[in-house]
This record gives structure tokens, C-alpha cells and sequence, in this order.
């Protein structure tokens, strides 16, 4: 399929979550008329990370900006049908609070979980610093012999339905007159002086001109970054899941638990849902979706079982590999404009938290490329130019 144009005011590269989520906000912006494009190379998304995630949210930051992105995702879940215009069609999002449960086994993370507690707390979240006689009574079915601490926040915490989501922002974009083209832009024309990108050149042999170009590649950000001759520390890493059985399943909601072993889990309707990373941590192929069958027996079961005496017979229905878009700086978002190349535009680097920070940062980017600032909620904190610069943003609360 062919663009209809051939010179657009905005050039989306990728059209999964963000990219549609700005796309989206973008005809949703007051005095913005201009043309939108979106390329996505597989729209089956088969492999993208939005399609590979486990949907839930959290306001559980050590970073203010962080709890306040996620804060506004929450709202916009419970509102979603009015965000689309109080369209019938459009259903209405569910947000099964059953919290995150971060469990502390050293002095000084119990210690980290308090002080971070205290900054969401004073943000208007409803997390709670439990010691660990108040976690036993609250869920008597932990193991807590290892555990001093942890922090859960029943409030706006949880899953939710992050496939519909998506595909509405897709829908309603499209509606609002975005057009969205099966095909890959494998080149960037550079103006003389080198300061801004002139055209893309797509896989099918067309030549786009444009105003903006937004990489929302996903885990294939550096790829699009560097036909501009741009650099970013954002690479693929492998992300497991698992979606178990229990023979002794749990009398309440399971919290999504961050076990100090790096292995996280949750309830997922009548089954539970684990993941974790591999132990050997390290970039891989865009397309390596290989899946390592061993790490469930090896790594991801004993810390279940340790933690839950109760799952000690489970049986695994279902399990997939995805990709993080995996900031290797601090984990944390990279936005806004190239300092240089300034018509290239930033939505990468999102690092598992992407599904969640996607409407405040959809309406974000939408404002910086509309209005040339942000006007609803500062995102300056996750500027490129920390990139450059090499100043990391520090986030405590990495999963």
C-alpha cells in the first residue's frame, strides 16, 4: 500500500503502542490540522513488545515524573470511553486493582521501598510500607522468613486490558484521518546542513517528505536512530512469561509480587501469570525470539514455589519470549527533540514500563510537536539530552 501523500507534517516510524498512541493524541490536539503517517513494517505485530506485554500498571516510582505518568495512565483507563469522545462502540476499560507487592530482604532496599513510599505518598498514591508481620496478615500465604519489608498500593494498581487499548488508538487515529501504511522505512535524507531530515525512503521504493519524523521503534530504535547518523543506548533484551495452573490455587488475589530473585508474578483470572529475565541479561538479534525452555525448571518455578509453598504443584499453559525496548542508561523513557538533527523526534527507550506511560506520553509528544512544549505534564525529565550527556536518570523501582 502506497502513502497517499507524498509529504506528510508527521512521519511515525512504528505503529504500535506509541506510535498510534501519539497518532492518536495528535488528532485529538486543539489548532493541530497537519498530516500524519504511520509506518509500521508488520501490522500483525506479531513480534512487537506491545503484543508481548503482561498489561499492568503502576504508580510504584522512585521518580515523580514517573508516578505522575503513570497516574494520568490510570485515569485514562477508567475514562477511557469519555477520552474517545464517549463513543458507544468504544468499551469501557476495567483496572483490577490487586496492587504490586515489592519485597524487601536486605535493611537497606526495606529502606528504599520506605523513602519511595513517602514520595509516592506525597503525589496522592496509596501505597503502604508494610512490615512484615503486616504483609503475613494481609496474604498469609507468603513465605516471609527472608523478608523485612515490602510496599503494595491497592489503589489504581494493577491489570488491565492493554490489547483493546491499543487497538482503539489505532481505530480512532485512523478516523481522524492518519493514514497507516504496511511497509519500512529503511532510509533518511538529511538536509544540507544536516540539521533536520528532509524525506524517509520506505522498503517499497517511495520517498516521503516530512515535517517531523518520531522514531517509535520499539526495540528497533537504534536501527531507526541511526539512518539519521544518531546514537541511543537502547537495545533488544528477552523477556519471559509465563501463564500457569495452580492444583491449590489461593483464596485472593495474588498482588503482582516482586520477588527479591528477580522473578515477578500475579494472578491472571483463574491462573497466575510469571516473568522474569534470563541470567544471562544481554542484547539480542531484533528477531531472536528463540526461547530458552530450561529457565522455567532453572530459575522461575523454585523462586514461585519459595515465595508461595502453595504452588508447589502448578502446570504451565501457556509461555512467550518478548522484547524489551531496554534503556541501557537508567531504564528510563527517552523523549523529545535531536539537538541537532531537530526535526527527529524521540519515543524509545521504555524498558518494560512502555503500556503504561503510553497516554501520558502519547498527549505529551503530541503538545512538543503541536505546541513545541509540553503543556499538560513536564516531560523534560526524559530528555534526550540526558542521552548526550550521558546524566542518568535515576529510577529505583526497575522491574
Amino acid at each position: 500500500m502506497a502513502p497517499n501523500r507524498s509529504s506528510y507534517d508527521v512521519v511515525i516510524v512504528g505503529g504500535a503502542i506509541f506510535g498510534s498512541s501519539l497518532a492518536w493524541w495528535l488528532t485529538q490536539t486543539p489548532g493541530f490540522d497537519g498530516t500524519v503517517l504511520v509506518v509500521e513494517r508488520d501490522p500483525t505485530y506479531q513480534f512487537a513488545s506491545t503484543s508481548h506485554t503482561n498489561s499492568c500498571i503502576r504508580q510504584q516510582f522512585s521518580s515523580a515524573i514517573n508516578v505522575q505518568v503513570s497516574q494520568f495512565g490510570a485515569q485514562f483507563i477508567k475514562s477511557f470511553r469519555r477520552f474517545m469522545g464517549d463513543d458507544p462502540d468504544v468499551p469501557h476499560l476495567a483496572l483490577q486493582s490487586f496492587g504490586y507487592m515489592y519485597l524487601a530482604d536486605t535493611a537497606e532496599f526495606a529502606q528504599t521501598l520506605k523513602r519511595n513510599q513517602q514520595i509516592q505518598m506525597s503525589l496522592g498514591a496509596g501505597t503502604k510500607h508494610l512490615s512484615r508481620d503486616d504483609i503475613a496478615a494481609a496474604y498469609p500465604f507468603y513465605q516471609l522468613d527472608d523478608i523485612l519489608a515490602g510496599n503494595h498500593n491497592l489503589i489504581d494498581e494493577g491489570y488491565f486490558d492493554g490489547g483493546t487499548m491499543f487497538d482503539w488508538f489505532k481505530r480512532k487515529a485512523k478516523r481522524g484521518g492518519v493514514d497507516y501504511i504496511h511497509d519500512e522505512v529503511i532510509a533518511m535524507t538529511k538536509s544540507t546542513c544536516g540539521t533536520k531530515i528532509d524525506a524517509v525512503t520506505l522498503k517499497s521504493g517511495a520517498v516521503v517528505a516530512c515535517g517531523t519524523v518520531v522514531n517509535a521503534s520499539g526495540p528497533r530504535a537504534l536501527a531507526t536512530a541511526q539512518m539519521a547518523d544518531i546514537s541511543m543506548p537502547v537495545e533488544p533484551r528477552k523477556r519471559y512469561t509465563y501463564v500457569f495452573d495452580a492444583a491449590d490455587p489461593l483464596d485472593r488475589d495474588l498482588p503482582l509480587t516482586i520477588d527479591p530473585s528477580g522473578v515477578h508474578m500475579r494472578s491472571e483470572g483463574k491462573y497466575y501469570m510469571a516473568g522474569c529475565p534470563p541470567d544471562d541479561d544481554m542484547p539480542v538479534a531484533y528477531d531472536d525470539f528463540g526461547f530458552d525452555h530450561s529457565l522455567w525448571e532453572a530459575k522461575a518455578w523454585p523462586a514461585i514455589a519459595t515465595r508461595i509453598p502453595q504452588f508447589d504443584r502448578v502446570k504451565v499453559i501457556n509461555e512467550w519470549v518478548g522484547h524489551y525496548a531496554y534503556n541501557t542508561l537508567d531504564q528510563n523513557a527517552i523523549l523529545g527533540r535531536h539537538s541537532t538533527v531537530g526535526n527527529f523526534v524521540f519515543m524509545n527507550g521504555f524498558s518494560g514500563h512502555g503500556l503504561q506511560q503510553s497516554p501520558a506520553i502519547g498527549r505529551g509528544m503530541a503538545e512538543l510537536i503541536a505546541y513545541g512544549e509540553y503543556r499538560s505534564l513536564d516531560l523534560t525529565p526524559f530528555d534526550y539530552q540526558r542521552i548526550e550527556t550521558k546524566r542518568s536518570m535515576i529510577e529505583q523501582a526497575i522491574i
